[in-house]
């Protein structure tokens, strides 16, 4: 539903590790200016640079696969198309330019790095692969943020043959440290509806066959209820926010502990 109400291209249904539009659109809003840039390093079918551009930002994103580069390209012509006006595009190129002279003119300049962790399959081992290789992106993207600027990894769950889940944030928030980011919020973005204390899912037909037949193999599985999103920014602009930070007041002998910005603003999406 919200890739027709997004005019997305045909077959944008079938990136399974798509950014939706709706938490493209709030990442982008909550965490970038209009007129800002929006990198998208891994884009598969450009979800996020669309929603990019149609909020007034402008997008770059990247991807190695012929099929994903067509549907971004026919997304981006589609938010054009719709009105949007500022510049976007895909480049057929690997993460690691970014870390090449061609991405010079980028350094100090991403107001928001927006992507999926993107695997092969639901195999861990594909998975773990997939952080592998989202913690060198991470490295390559840190020189191109502006002060100010944000980080954010939105990852679909995975689930060991057992059928609990595997730890995608421990290794994801390790690497983002190592790559000179700080983590400010770790939030939730349901993708089912929720109806009084029940979860209703909202999967597509192939996430449902395939649970099919991992059930009848004998193998617990479960239909994905949400997503996991994970916001970084540059180690100095945490540290310097928490260092400028006001002291609490004291009134009548009693401490008044301010609540956490980070906090503060996940009780606000909470609400």
């Amino acid at each position: 539903m919200q890739l027709r109400d997004s005019d997305c291209a045909p077959g944008t249904e079938t990136d399974s590790d798509l950014i939706p539009p709706t938490v493209a659109r709030y990442a982008i809003e909550a965490y970038t200016r209009p007129g800002d840039l929006v990198l998208d390093p891994d884009c598969g079918s450009g979800t996020a640079l669309a929603e990019a551009l149609r909020t007034g930002r402008h997008a770059v994103g990247l991807t190695t696969d012929s099929r994903w580069w067509a549907l971004a390209r026919a997304n981006i012509t589609a938010a054009r198309a719709a009105g949007a006006w500022r510049d976007g595009g895909v480049l057929d190129a690997r993460p690691k330019v970014l870390a090449s002279a061609l991405a010079a003119g980028m350094i100090g300049q991403v107001g928001l790095v927006l992507t999926a962790l993107r695997a092969t399959s639901d195999r861990v081992h594909d998975a773990t692969s997939a952080t592998t290789g989202l913690a060198r992106t991470m490295q390559y993207c840190e020189p191109l943020l502006r002060s100010g600027g944000h980080l954010v990894v939105v990852a679909r769950p995975r689930r060991h043959p057992d059928g609990s889940l595997l730890d995608l944030t421990t290794p994801l928030i390790t690497a983002a440290t190592a790559a000179g980011l700080a983590p400010v919020e770790r939030c939730i973005a349901l993708t089912a509806e929720l109806y009084g204390a029940r979860l209703s899912t909202h999967a597509s037909f192939a996430e449902r066959r395939a649970a099919d037949h991992a059930r009848a193999a004998g193998t617990p599985t479960a239909l994905t209820a949400h997503l996991e999103v994970l916001v970084f920014q540059l180690a100095h602009d945490a540290e310097l926010a928490s260092a400028t930070a006001m002291p609490p007041p004291v009134k009548d002998n009693v401490l008044h502990t301010p609540v956490d910005r980070a906090e503060q603003s996940g009780r606000r999406r909470a609400a």
